[in-house]
C-alpha cells in the first residue's frame, strides 16, 4: 500500500529542506572562521612579560622595543639560504613594524647577548581579546623553521602545523626542496656545520655505544650521518610511544644544529626533532 503525499506533506517537506541547508551552511561558515582567524594566545598560552612599541627590527627574528628591550622570536629559527639577511628580516619588518606587540614567556630571563627570548602576539585594535602569533605568520610565509628547543606540547603543534603548511603550498623558501637535506647526500650536510637543518632519510641501523644511541643512516661511522640520543633521553621517546629500536629501515625528519664527529652528527634534546615519516 502507497503512502498518499498531501500537499501539507509536500510543504513540511521543503521547510525541513531549508532548515537543513541553513543549519549546513551555518556549521560549514564556523569551520571556515575558525580557520582563518587568528591564533589565540592559548596557543602558545605563556605568562604575559609585558607589552610595547616595536621600534626597529634588528634581525630575522630580533626587534628593539621603544623601552629598549630586544626581544628574541622563540621557538623558531631564521632559514639558510641564499638570502641576504636584509631580505629575511625584511619578512619581520612587514609584519612587526611600528606596530604593539604583547611579549609571552614562561619568564623575562635575558640571554647572554640581553636579549629576551618570548612569543610575541599582535593585538588587535578591533577586538582586544584575539592575538596573532607573530611565530606562526612567519612559519605560514615559508620565512622560519621550528626550532628544536620548544617543550610545550600545544605550542609546538601551532608551529608545526604552521611549518607544515608552508611546505605543502611551496611558500616561502619551501620553493626550494633542496632546503630539507638527504641523508644520502653526505656533503650537502657538511657544508652547514654549524647550522641549523632539517634532515630526511631511511635508518639504516640504531645502535648503543656506553650512554648513546646513534641513529645510522650509512654504513661509514666516520663518513655518514648519524643522529646521537642521550640515554637519558629513551624515557621521553618511550613516553610519546616510539620504541628507538623500531625506527630501522624506517624514514624520519630530524632537525637540529649539525656537527661535525667524524662525519656529520646531530645531537636530538626534545622528542619533537624527531618525526617518523609514512612509508619505509
Amino acid at each position: 500500500m502507497h503512502s498518499v503525499i498531501t500537499p501539507e506533506l509536500q510543504h513540511m517537506r521543503r521547510i525541513a529542506i531549508s532548515l537543513s541547508a541553513s543549519v549546513a551552511i551555518s556549521l560549514l561558515a564556523n569551520v571556515l572562521l575558525a580557520a582563518t582567524s587568528p591564533v589565540h594566545a592559548a596557543g602558545c598560552a605563556f605568562a604575559a612579560q609585558g607589552d610595547g612599541h616595536v621600534a626597529a627590527i634588528l634581525d630575522a627574528r630580533t626587534f628593539r622595543l621603544q623601552d629598549g628591550r630586544e626581544i628574541r622570536l622563540a621557538g623558531i629559527e631564521p632559514i639558510t639560504s641564499e638570502k641576504t639577511s636584509a631580505n629575511r628580516s625584511a619578512a619581520l619588518s612587514a609584519i612587526l613594524n611600528g606596530r604593539d606587540v604583547i611579549v609571552r614567556a614562561d619568564d623575562d630571563t635575558p640571554d647572554r647577548y640581553g636579549r629576551e627570548p618570548a612569543f610575541v602576539f599582535l593585538a588587535s585594535p578591533e577586538n582586544s581579546s584575539s592575538e596573532t602569533l607573530v611565530q606562526r605568520e612567519l612559519l605560514l610565509q615559508g620565512e622560519a623553521l621550528v626550532s628544536a628547543s620548544v617543550t610545550d606540547k600545544e605550542c609546538a603543534g601551532v608551529l608545526m602545523e604552521a611549518e607544515a603548511a608552508a611546505r605543502q603550498t611551496k611558500r616561502g623558501v619551501w620553493a626550494d626542496p633542496a632546503v630539507i637535506k638527504n641523508t644520502e647526500s653526505t656533503g650537502d650536510i657538511l657544508a652547514g656545520i654549524g647550522q641549523f637543518m632539517l634532515v630526511e632519510g631511511k635508518v639504516l641501523s640504531v645502535r648503543q655505544a656506553g650512554a648513546t644511541t646513534y641513529l645510522n643512516f650509512g654504513r661509514n661511522w666516520t663518513r655518514d650521518f648519524a643522529v646521537t640520543i642521550s640515554r637519558r633521553m629513551l624515557p621521553l621517546f618511550e613516553a610519546a610511544g616510539i620504541a628507538l629500536k623500531s625506527l630501522e629501515n624506517r624514514r624520519i625528519r630530524v632537525r637540529g644544529w649539525i656537527e661535525a664527529r667524524g662525519g656529520p652528527r646531530m645531537e636530538v634534546l626534545r622528542v619533537g626533532q624527531v618525526e617518523v615519516l609514512g612509508g619505509n
